[in-house]
């Protein structure tokens, strides 16, 4: 596995800081853009999600962190759904956790924001029964990375869910989807958010981030136990699950 890698990008670290960047430049029309172009499709994607991993959110004492945040939809989702415990929050692009910041103050949200990589976070060893993230995996300078991490900090049984863009398996449907994201998506998200950069490298990330199979293999490879995936809306968008072992 390797990681993202946008045009001009030599390694890792100039990677994460051209991601950091491009995100910093349209978090203020970000939420706009998205349910805009998915067509509110993004809203069902996180419920779809919320309701996946709910039988963590019911219990009372459960440690939950959503990675990659952005402006924190779906960690405002988790928190609505998890009564009565802190849900935690992380991004390490500062505009999109502030973003995020007002909206858990505007809603008096259960959330706990920080600014943090999601390869490195300031998380203790085993500590948290449910790591989500949404739509920011294929943004990581690396993915084994990525992965390892979340199975650092989730505690035996505890539980990862990765929401993120993917190629439908349909050939008809793939071409219909490809040609919209490459030719339609930079159009109209670079005029809402003034960065065409940033709408022209999202289906280039999606067309080299691991296939919805191949991301399972990964998970398995490393360690993940019990992990499955399913397709959303003909599988333009995959949710994997899987879980740290007990031992």
């Amino acid at each position: 596995m390797k990681g993202t890698t946008p045009l001009g990008t030599r390694n890792e670290r100039e990677a994460a800081n051209w991601v950091r960047g491009m995100f910093g430049r349209v978090a203020h029309r970000y939420d706009f853009a998205n349910h805009l172009l998915s067509f509110n499709m993004d809203r069902l994607w996180r419920a779809r999600t919320v309701r996946r991993v709910r039988h963590v959110l019911e219990k009372p004492d459960a440690r939950v962190l959503d990675i990659c945040c952005g402006t924190g939809d779906l960690l405002l989702a988790l928190a609505s759904r998890g009564k009565g415990r802190v849900v935690l929050g992380s991004d390490f692009c500062h505009p999109m956790l502030t973003a995020a910041k007002d909206k858990v103050t505007k809603r008096n949200a259960g959330a706990v924001l920080f600014e943090s990589d999601a390869l490195r976070l300031p998380v203790r060893d085993a500590s948290l029964d449910l790591v989500t993230v949404a739509f920011g995996f294929r943004n990581l300078a690396n993915y084994e990375s990525g992965l390892r991490e979340l199975l650092r900090v989730l505690a035996p049984g505890g539980t990862a869910a990765i929401l993120e863009f993917s190629q439908p398996p349909n050939r008809a449907f793939a071409s219909l989807y490809n040609w919209y994201s490459r030719e339609i998506l930079p159009l109209i998200g670079g005029a809402i958010s003034g960065s065409k950069d940033a709408y022209t490298y999202l289906p280039e990330s999606v067309r080299k981030f691991p296939t919805a199979t191949d991301l399972a293999a990964d998970m398995r490879r490393l360690g993940f136990a019990d992990v499955r995936y399913e397709y959303l809306t003909g599988g333009i968008v995959a949710l994997h699950l899987g879980t740290r072992g007990n031992s």
